[in-house]
């Protein structure tokens, strides 16, 4: 088994990786925190590894102590200190962490967090004054969180340490070679099926290609959602760490799934449906929409965030529109 690695990925920016704008700058700003745990979540394959190098190409710097527990070492980057796991002599992740915790290191990345006793170990360095970086494998931004509790970590730690949390997929990007055709019913079906709310017009179709090898795409592109952590994410946690509640806090305060990322994609002609629903993992979103200005939000809104038109009830609305299986209430 080879894995092959380019090496000059996380040398780029964000927006290469397919990062869009808002997840980006989210991220920048919770790296350019002192202290906190970010986590990047995903299955294996789903470019956790490239994602957490190039945030640690963002803050490399001489006057920054830098330090990754990584089984195994796949990216090496000039000026980081990176340990290699090796469980046979008893050099395991926790281990690591409690040797470089006397270190005074600035900044911590772990390759993966598979244990409540490296859990403990790296919150608590979140907690005193370091910067944390790590994985989990989890379907997506919310279910870390559950995942932690399910170790055995309290909330409480949890909340005062985890500061924000990245959900990726991978997806083949099409090739220039690629054809834009008017969107078929069935297309426009399963986009309003998988969660878009504006039907779109065209669709990308792959052709092939010597630059592509007749398959139509060429690289891959990332989706992607950022939970950030805020006063009312916190308390959710603190106290119930209900999974669907901190869901909906977290919509409330404005967080894209990764669904929506990826019907995004998908109109912009980057991928494909098929390649989409091959990776992303799609749930049935309740949204209201504004009779003013056409903009979707959540139920939960009591004002439409874009034109403050006041949201009725659904008791309340004489209309109820019908997109798929997801009723869309309409604002008065």
């Amino acid at each position: 088994m080879l894995r092959l690695l380019n090496t000059s990925a996380p040398l780029g920016s964000f927006s290469n990786l397919g990062m869009p704008a808002d997840v980006a700058g989210g991220l920048s700003d919770l790296l350019g925190l002192p202290q906190g745990m970010i986590l990047v979540t995903g299955p294996t394959g789903s470019g956790k590894s490239t994602t957490l190098y190039s945030s640690l190409h963002k803050l490399r710097s001489p006057s920054v102590n830098i330090v990754t527990v990584e089984d195994p070492v796949e990216y090496v980057l000039p000026g980081i200190n990176q340990v290699h796991v090796n469980t046979k002599t008893g050099l395991t992740f926790a281990t690591c962490l409690r040797s470089l915790l006397r270190q005074d290191p600035n900044i911590i990345m772990v390759g993966e967090i598979r244990d409540k006793e490296t859990a403990e170990i790296a919150m608590k360095a979140a907690q005193t004054g370091h910067l944390v970086l790590s994985t989990l494998h989890t379907n997506d931004s919310v279910s870390a969180i559950v995942r932690l509790l399910d170790l055995g970590i309290p909330g409480f730690m949890i909340s005062s340490s985890v500061t924000g949390v990245v959900a990726q997929r991978l997806v083949r990007k099409l090739c220039s070679c690629h054809a834009m055709q008017p969107a078929s019913p069935e297309f426009q079906a399963r986009i309003a099926q998988a969660g878009g709310l504006k039907p779109s017009s065209t669709m990308a179709v792959p052709i092939g290609c010597g630059l592509c090898d007749q398959t139509g795409y060429k690289g891959r592109l990332g989706i992607y959602e950022l939970l950030r952590f805020d006063d009312s994410t916190r308390t959710v946690i603190r106290t119930t760490g209900n999974m669907d509640q901190i869901r909906n806090t977290a919509r409330s305060n404005g967080m894209r799934l990764m669904q929506e990322d990826a019907v995004e994609k998908l109109r912009d002609g980057l991928t494909t449906l098929e390649e989409i629903l091959r990776a992303v993992p799609f749930e049935t979103t309740p949204y209201l929409e504004c009779a003013k200005c056409g903009q979707s939000i959540l139920p939960s809104f009591k004002l439409c965030p874009y034109c403050g038109t006041k949201c009725a009830s659904e008791s309340d609305s004489p209309s109820t529109r019908q997109h798929g299986s997801t009723s869309t209430v309409v604002l008065n």
